[in-house]
């Protein structure tokens, strides 16, 4: 039953990914939990060998935030390296970290989660020069509220001599967070996505108090996001 109804779901995505490719529009497929993840990653490898054999259009989500995807991201650009397709790569630190680490209590087994944040933090931004250094086959969407390694991406832009303007390089971050990174990143003329969780209630509150746990995260960072909305508030009331 598990096999018919995986096959089903296999067909599925083909589609999905197909109709991504005929229209020519990225496809992202997001990242789960560590006990979900290998199958997700066996789809998106899947069609990332059938669909990215020009640019990339279907894209991986790598959760930095764990110990073992710096060296996965390092093994799929080798595996597409070897089968001839592009890499869609999209970066984020995760959202799943007291889950995960609870199960590994309660399953007796190494948590997957990196120690410290420094870790993931240093894994992220390693993750994002791996990419860059290997952007001739590769596509690349970072999804960080994250000052510093966004400005590290802008660095290495500048380190590699790839245009601000290059599509092959998109800087993300949710709808109404870090708002001054995106608009900063936007009139220097880099690729800027804004992305909007949407669906029932009930499972987009969730997506979304995660995003607010991982942005608690970052040292002073919620009171600097209150500053700058405060800031802004009294800038449109002079422009009445």
């Amino acid at each position: 039953m598990e096999t018919k109804e995986y096959d089903t779901v296999k067909q599925r995505v083909f589609l999905i990914c197909k109709e991504a490719s005929d229209v020519n529009q990225p496809l992202f497929i997001d990242a789960e939990e560590s006990w979900i993840q290998p199958a997700i990653d066996a789809l998106a490898d899947e069609n990332m060998a059938k669909f990215n054999k020009e640019k990339a259009i279907v894209y991986n989500t790598f959760q930095l935030y764990r110990k073992d995807r710096l060296t996965f991201l390092k093994q799929t650009i080798a595996n597409a390296k070897a089968n001839g397709f592009k890499v869609g790569a999209k970066l984020v630190r995760g959202a799943y970290m007291e889950k995960e680490r609870a199960r590994a209590i309660e399953k007796n087994y190494p948590s997957p989660i990196q120690d410290t944040k420094e870790d993931s933090d240093i894994d992220y931004n390693l993750a994002l020069e791996e990419c860059v250094k290997n952007l001739d086959m590769m596509g690349l969407c970072a999804g960080t509220h994250n000052e510093k390694s966004s400005l590290y991406l802008v660095e290495l832009m500048h380190k590699y001599a790839i245009s601000s303007s290059d599509k092959r390089i998109y800087f993300s971050q949710l709808l109404g967070m870090s708002d001054h990174i995106s608009y900063n990143l936007t009139l220097s003329n880099y690729n800027v996505a804004k992305y909007v969780p949407y669906g029932p209630v009930k499972e987009v509150l969730p997506y979304l108090m995660r995003r607010a746990q991982e942005n608690t995260s970052v040292k002073g960072q919620t009171g600097r996001e209150l500053s700058l909305i405060i800031k802004e508030k009294e800038r449109r009331s002079k422009l009445k």
